[in-house]
């Protein structure tokens, strides 16, 4: 059944929802440079940090890289849904990704059988397999500890598998704490990731608005507005604009503009002048 919303505004998805075709994720400079680096390091392996504040675009930046790192023939890439595990269900979701068979209660025999076929991967392809784990900091210590081991072999002069960590500052501190210190000192590139500046936002809001097919459905003045109010945050500024959508959709406005901003906006207690009216 098509959806009213985008049909009412010649739309081919939603450009406001997380769910966005991957030709329509905004690639930064920063992001872009970053997925080469990890690119070009393919073969050396290792532990990446993706480090930010929520709504800075940590998520999307794993997206892309993954989209980028699929697209290599012989790279395999996992990635962890349940951060949180314990080390036996860790490793249960770690078989899962990479087609290991393990056997419950064996946690010797699941080291052993994930490095060999790691070890079998590289041997063929000279591609490290890559793993990535969002919301990073809501790992347990004993697992982080277990994965540094699982991925190092010959003293820790190889390294079987790329890593790669994304999460908020608190992920950051724990790698300096000294049960962590072992693997935070071992992180060889990094993506920090600040608070859009105006420029950025404004570019991404222009680049979903003509990938989904209708790059005029908001006023240069109303794109002003919103990249103001998002204070650098991308998860803001999508919210925001999807407001507006639902907003214009249900008073059946041909396009989304500054006046509706201040209607939908406006704090309860003082509403926007009328039209035309005189102060």
């Amino acid at each position: 059944m098509p959806n009213p919303l985008l049909v009412t505004y010649g739309l081919k998805f939603n450009p406001f929802l997380n769910d966005l075709p991957d030709e329509a994720l905004y690639v930064p400079p920063a992001i872009d440079s970053f997925c080469r680096r990890v690119e070009l390091s393919l073969g050396d392996g290792g532990f990446v940090l993706v480090d930010g504040a929520p709504g800075t675009g940590k998520s999307k930046a794993l997206r892309i890289l993954a989209q980028k790192l699929r697209a290599h023939r012989d790279v395999v890439v996992g990635a962890i849904d349940h951060p949180q595990s314990r080390v036996n269900d860790f490793y249960r979701e770690l078989a899962d990704l990479f087609g290991v068979p393990l056997l419950a209660h064996n946690r010797w025999g699941g080291f052993k059988a994930l490095r060999t076929c790691w070890s079998t991967h590289i041997a063929t392809t000279l591609a490290r397999p890559v793993l990535i784990i969002d919301e990073a900091q809501q790992m347990l210590d004993n697992v982080f500890s277990e994965l540094r081991l699982l991925a190092s072999k010959d003293f820790d002069s190889r390294s079987l598998l790329c890593v790669v960590f994304a999460g908020d500052g608190r992920l950051t501190e724990r790698f300096r704490h000294p049960e962590l210190l072992p693997l935070g000192s071992r992180i060889r590139r990094r993506l920090v990731l600040e608070y859009a500046a105006r420029d950025e936002l404004l570019a991404c809001l222009d680049h979903v608005l003509e990938t989904a097919g209708n790059a005029a459905l908001m006023t240069p003045e109303l794109k002003a507005t919103l990249v103001d109010h998002a204070a650098g945050n991308y998860r803001v500024l999508m919210n925001l604009g999807y407001d507006l959508l639902t907003a214009a959709a249900e008073r059946q406005l041909p396009r989304l503009d500054e006046k509706l901003f201040l209607e939908v906006f406006a704090p309860p207690n003082k509403k926007p002048p009328a039209a035309g009216r005189k102060r």
